[in-house]
């Protein structure tokens, strides 16, 4: 998970556009969108992450640095 790339995602597409790249990754298929990973397991990580940030920000009125840190807290705490 690369946090430029969650940020890129976020400043750049709607949440219905990163939810059908989303979509199209969970079926194996190329997002209509471009989006940075290795492979497409971690495409499919900042697609997700981008989405939950997203709706973070509208849903809570935040600034991306307070849900990007809200997301990370919440990915270490369902590691741990």
């Amino acid at each position: 998970m690369k946090i430029p790339v969650i940020k890129k995602l976020v400043a750049n597409y709607s949440v219905e556009e990163l939810e059908k790249a989303e979509e199209a990754l969970g079926d194996e298929q190329k997002p209509q969108i471009e989006i940075d990973g290795e492979d497409e397991g971690e495409m499919l990580t900042h697609a997700y992450a981008a989405i939950w940030v997203k709706n973070k920000m509208i849903e809570d009125n935040m600034e991306f640095r307070e849900a990007m840190r809200a997301f990370t807290q919440k990915v270490r705490k369902s590691i741990s």
